[in-house]
């Protein structure tokens, strides 16, 4: 799926800004796909009422699942069972871990809906596909699940390794 209809380089923002807007109005989705050079992370334009609308479709999704997943224990369930369709790597858990994945999931949905910042929840995916990868390798996992074994200082985040 395209972020943007419309695509413009950085330099046509900063030295057409009159025809940067038009574009950016006459776009569908009233979004420009602002390519920056070199390394650098392109960048998103859009009205502030396409970004509000955006904001009021995520809040209103997150509000109606959350919805669901308190209604009753039956949607938890379902919820569980097609959990692997959206996040494939859901195989690898426990059934245990993927309905704690569920529940933490549903939430940080609130909860980063309730800031307006979808960063809590990525975050979280991450850190759930993380253990799905530990329990896909069982050499791993083995050695994660052994008692008393000391695996040595864990060094400073940006620390250098010997």
């Amino acid at each position: 799926m395209s972020i943007a209809a419309s695509e413009i380089n950085f330099s046509d923002l900063s030295n057409k800004p009159a025809d940067s807007v038009r574009k950016l109005q006459e776009s569908p989705s009233r979004t420009l796909l602002v390519h920056r050079r070199g390394d650098e992370e392109d960048l998103v334009l859009t009205t502030a009422s396409r970004a509000q609308e955006v904001r009021e479709v995520v809040s209103t999704t997150t509000a109606l699942f959350v919805a669901l997943m308190q209604h009753s224990e039956s949607v938890r369930d379902l919820v569980t069972d097609v959990m692997p369709t959206a996040f494939p790597w859901v195989r690898f858990l426990p059934r245990e871990d993927m309905q704690a994945f569920v529940v933490e999931l549903v939430d940080t949905l609130q909860a980063a809906d309730s800031l307006g910042t979808p960063a809590p929840v990525t975050q979280l995916i991450s850190q759930w596909q993380h253990t799905a990868e530990v329990h896909a390798d069982p050499r791993l996992l083995a050695i994660l699940r052994q008692d008393g074994e000391d695996l040595g200082d864990v060094p400073a985040p940006g620390a250098a390794t010997a």
